[in-house]
């Protein structure tokens, strides 16, 4: 005998309240107004598709009309009632599909329909009539007025429930008039249990991590999670979930990838990273696909930085992990840039012309953060600052001058005359390194709660440098971009430059300069920094503020502007009485 299929979001659709998924706070609230009988005259059910609000509709309603309410605020499903509704066949609930049915005549047979008493209140004087009227919506304008009257002041035994996913195009008239019930999208956690409970009963073999999958794909909505559900186990030769076979069926990028990905630009690794984004663009992935999905990988390693959060990740256990590893390698600096530079290529995507190529700007770009961040950092040590403290030497210990004075002497032995003094202070204000372990906190003897972290200086160069020096250095830079075919930047750098402090400021012609000096500036500070051997080096860019000069355009402008050249004209002008043709 041939057995019929049925799909799990029909199979397994929820009968009673208890069995409703991720929508605790709609069921007890309904529940308790049953047992209270504080039921209103008017519901609306709004929230996202597949989160069970024609479920829950089509539960009250079986509920307000079972013969055994007294004993109970669930269907029995076993009285008169219960039975018809389970074979839809009851008399006294009616769904009306407002997408087809959405008209003024459609409403006005709804509303003569309401006058006549419930069927079943011979067998039961309690029974109600329930509409249930899914994607209101779609109802006309003129529909909603017609419905206006009765939906305000029903008959007592009238009870009506509507169904959306758009209130927002509800009339307001409409809203008012109705107790309001807003569902949430489905936690991934809540899914992925409730397909394991699924699975088992069926016999179905199964990977946590694939059914985790399965959720984060759903995107909040159980009823398309069933139909992956359905989808995956069909694929499967054995019935057995897998990851690997989910995660080709559905389509998805990996985590490997992201995880390779930050790997390879926190290593300023540009050739790995172009290449992980080709393989990805070949495996049929949108490229606009992976920008957003970089952010969320982002995202969620900044999570991660703070124990408190790190339960935000909607992931298992083992991803957790990996996501924990990582964000101890990436400073909150690189995520904080890398969320900004990932939001303008997500933004500016749909208007790129070469999407490709915008992708692989924003790549390079990431790759280049962490030497942006550490220019300050550069490899030549100079000796640890103290201030007037004794330091050991071959000859033994002895009184290290102040470091003010130390400076003041080096500048007066240089004897160089337009020679920059170095910074105020040699080093930078101490950075601190956090050492702190996200998965439990440090105590001290007292029992207090401490931060466990170390402060390591960084080390700078601090050499003075004279402004023909200066000039040297950035003519060596403009013709090192000229020979690798950078010609464009050469031009952009070819003009005067001065130095404030330890500031060069250069003006620009306009903003598209500017922009393209900002794509190789970092390039330009670590050479002067190295060539002039001080860190304290700075680029300040500017648009000239260049007077723009209006081109005549009408009659007697033009006339000006020719009599300014020739001033004759005014003479013809007068003598053959001429005057502008408007």
């Amino acid at each position: 005998m041939e057995k019929n299929f049925v799909v799990s979001a029909r199979k397994y659709r929820p009968v009673t309240f208890d069995l409703v998924v991720g929508q605790e706070h709609i069921t007890t609230t309904l529940k308790n107004a049953i047992r209270t009988q504080h039921l209103a005259q008017a519901f609306l059910f709004c929230g996202p598709r597949g989160v069970g609000k024609t479920t829950c509709a089509r539960i009250l309603a079986k509920t307000i009309n079972c013969q055994r309410l007294d004993d109970h605020v669930e269907p029995c499903g076993e009285c008169d009632s219960c039975l018809g509704f389970q074979q839809n066949h009851s008399l006294d609930i009616y769904e009306l599909d407002a997408a087809s049915n959405n008209s003024v005549d459609d409403i006005r047979n709804l509303v003569d329909q309401v006058r006549y008493p419930p069927q079943m209140m011979e067998k039961n004087p309690k029974a109600k009539k329930v509409y249930i009227i899914d994607e209101v919506h779609m109802l006309s304008t003129s529909a909603f007025n017609a419905f206006l009257k009765t939906l305000e002041e029903p008959p007592s035994y009238a009870i009506f429930i509507l169904a959306t996913t758009e209130k927002h195009k509800i009339l307001p008239t409409i809203l008012s008039r109705c107790q309001i019930f807003d569902f949430n999208r489905i936690q991934n956690r809540d899914i992925s249990e409730h397909l394991a409970k699924i699975a088992d009963n069926e016999g179905i073999g199964y990977e946590p991590d694939a059914l985790e999958l399965i959720a984060q794909k759903a995107d909040g909505g159980l009823r398309d999670a069933l139909s992956m559900f359905d989808l995956n186990v069909t694929f499967s030769k054995d019935g057995t979930l897998r990851y690997a076979e989910v995660l080709d069926n559905l389509h998805i990028l990996d985590y490997d990838y992201y995880f390779n990905m930050t790997d390879a630009l926190l290593q300023q690794q540009t050739g790995q990273a172009f290449l992980l984004f080709d393989e990805i663009l070949r495996k049929g992935f949108d490229g606009h696909q992976f920008v957003v999905g970089l952010l969320e990988h982002f995202r969620n390693l900044l999570v991660c930085k703070d124990a408190a959060t790190v339960r935000l990740l909607q992931v298992t256990e083992n991803v957790q992990r990996r996501y924990l590893e990582q964000s101890m390698r990436a400073p909150l600096s690189f995520l904080f840039s890398a969320l900004s530079v990932g939001s303008q290529c997500d933004l500016n995507y749909k208007q790129a012309k070469n999407q490709k190529l915008h992708v692989e700007i924003t790549l390079l770009k990431l790759a280049h953060l962490p030497a942006v961040l550490n220019l300050n950092a550069l490899p030549a040590p100079v000796s640890g600052h103290t201030n007037g403290a004794e330091v050991s030497t071959p000859n033994g210990t002895e009184k290290k001058k102040p470091e003010s004075e130390e400076r003041g002497q080096r500048v007066e032995e240089s004897g160089e005359s337009g020679v920059v003094p170095p910074p105020p202070s040699v080093a930078r204000p101490a950075r601190l390194k956090s050492t702190v372990d996200i998965t439990g906190t440090a105590a001290t003897n007292s029992g207090t709660a401490t931060l466990n972290a170390t402060t390591e200086p960084e080390v700078r160069y601090s050499k003075p440098y004279t402004f023909e020096a200066l000039q040297a250095a950035w003519a060596e830079f403009v013709q090192k971009r000229e020979a690798v075919g950078r010609a464009s930047e050469a031009v952009i750098l070819t003009r005067d430059i001065k130095l404030e402090g330890h500031v060069i400021q250069i003006g620009l012609d306009n903003p598209l300069q500017l922009d393209l000096l900002s794509d190789f500036k970092a390039d330009l500070l670590q050479f002067l920094r190295e060539a002039l051997q001080n860190s304290a080096i700075q680029l300040h860019a500017f648009v000239l503020d260049t007077p723009t000069q209006r081109m005549p355009y009408t009659q007697a402008e033009k006339f000006a502007y020719l009599a300014e050249k020739n001033p004759t004209l005014h003479e013809l002008k007068s003598a053959l009485g001429l005057d502008f043709d408007y």
